[in-house]
């Protein structure tokens, strides 16, 4: 089968690319604006990739168009469509379809599916449920949205599916965010789990829903898609999460994270036992820090049990876990000063990655935030008020406002004279690193290419720019 790929380069539909290619499938794509790592793995792969979205593709003939949910019936101020390949395909009566369709009916039947919910630490968690059944010689399959560094891509195919075996794993990050122009409902409601966690859920995603009412709706469709046999794993601290289950569950439940969790973490999020019921049956010494990540382990190691893997296993493997690219990945480090990449960009992700951090640092290195809100729904300024709050543990803050249509600045007031605005990156790049000194620590968040922003703030720092006092 031949597919061609509108928006192939999002985490997502490059994941998906990966699968298909791995799969035998011919693929081909087409996207704008393309930045790593999701550019570089598809041509690591061969996958071909035309810029943008000309009405001239249609003469690749593939057999069928999947379409990312980049792609809608937008007009430019002009009046032409901003889509001209969509408009071509609806005109023709071509075959299309969604990327999560097409994963449900190609590549996810058959299998166990061990699907990674919630609005923050999706990708995390289900980079260390694939390692911890890679581990324990399950061999998964996984679709990631990002790149775990213990397997250098972000989706592989796994076993394939046999009447005469088991069902193969394969473990998914489950995004709530809508599957397509022509299909409204979350993503995750196409992958039909048998093991689900629900890692915590907060209002988000302010260009598609309303209110965090209408997220927890798509929550329980999910929910209702898991069978009987199936277990949900849910964040016990998390009243969202409560009202979902309480419209009804019909699988087996499993709560972490309370103290009346059936799985709970007692001690330092950096080594910690790990209590089932009251009994340790796990103790993670490890590289991660932040209660976030600490949650995310606990949930991770109750799916991984699901899949017949004991805790103790799981915790050697979370041991040997690296991460995932763009999750706090050191850059590098110029005379003294540390930049770091991170994928942060909801406030509550913002706040955590930050307090995780400074939980690791000495008294008196410093921290300096530079964030891009990029998101739809901080461009709405949705969560502006918040922001304040989520950089409460950065001694300084960088706000990228290029593209805002609100007043950053006056969101910021609240922090004083730690609150800086740039209007483009390279005012950015001259503000940290004229203010950066040995012993700082530079965190870029953002859930795009940020400009390039941390190749451009090393080279500055390394022309000797990091001398500043403030």
């Amino acid at each position: 089968m031949h597919i061609h790929i509108l928006g192939i380069c999002g985490t997502f539909m490059g994941g998906l690319a990966a699968l298909a290619r791995e799969a035998g499938h011919k693929v081909t794509g087409c996207d704008t604006g393309v930045y790593p790592p999701m550019s570089d793995q598809l041509r690591a792969l061969g996958i071909e990739l035309i810029e943008g979205y000309d009405a001239a593709q249609m003469a690749l003939r593939p057999d069928v168009f999947v379409v990312g949910n980049v792609v809608s019936r937008a007009r430019l101020a002009d009046g032409r469509p901003k889509f001209p390949l969509m408009e071509a395909i609806l005109d023709a009566g071509a075959p299309y379809t969604s990327g999560p369709q097409w994963l449900a009916e190609h590549v996810l039947q058959g299998r166990h599916v061990l699907a990674v919910a919630g609005t923050h630490g999706k990708t995390t968690t289900t980079s260390m449920l694939a390692w911890i059944l890679e581990c324990a010689g399950k061999a998964p399959g996984f679709l990631v949205g990002g790149v775990p560094l213990d397997f250098g891509v972000s989706a592989r195919l796994g076993p394939a599916v046999s009447a005469s075996a088991e069902r193969p794993w394969f473990v998914i990050e489950a995004d709530e965010y809508d599957t397509a122009f022509f299909d409204k409902r979350s993503k995750f409601v196409h992958y039909r789990p048998r093991t689900a966690i629900l890692n915590n859920l907060e209002f988000d995603h302010a260009d598609i829903f309303d209110d965090l009412a209408a997220i927890e709706r798509q929550f329980h469709h999910l929910v209702r898609t898991v069978p009987a046999s199936g277990r949900i794993i849910a964040n016990g601290l998390e009243e969202s999460l409560a009202r979902v289950l309480h419209q009804g569950c019909w699988s087996e439940q499993r709560t972490f994270g309370a103290t009346n969790s059936d799985y709970r973490a007692e001690g330092p999020p950096e080594a910690f036992d790990v209590l089932r019921g009251g009994t340790c049956v796990a103790r993670v010494v490890w590289q991660l820090s932040g209660t976030h990540n600490q949650l995310n382990a606990l949930a991770a190691i109750a799916a991984a049990e699901h899949a017949g893997v004991p805790p103790h296993v799981a915790a050697e493997a979370l041991a040997r876990f690296q991460n995932v690219k763009r999750r706090m990945e050191l850059r590098g480090t110029v005379g003294g000063v540390a930049v770091y990449d991170d994928f942060a960009h909801h406030p509550t992700a913002i706040r955590t990655t930050l307090e995780g951090l400074r939980r690791c640092l000495p008294p008196g290195q410093r921290i300096l935030a530079a964030f891009e809100p990029r998101s739809n729904t901080m461009k709405l300024g949705a969560m502006k008020a918040q922001l304040p709050w989520a950089l409460e543990s950065a001694d300084q803050a960088f706000c990228h406002t290029a593209g805002l249509d609100w007043d950053a600045a006056a969101a910021l007031a609240p922090l004083g004279e730690r609150a800086h605005m740039a209007a483009d990156i390279q005012s950015l790049v001259a503000q940290l690193a004229a203010t950066a000194r040995p012993g700082d620590h530079i965190v870029c968040m953002s859930n795009g290419g940020f400009g390039g922003v941390h190749g451009l703030l090393l080279t500055a720092l390394a022309a000797g720019a990091g001398s500043g006092t403030t």
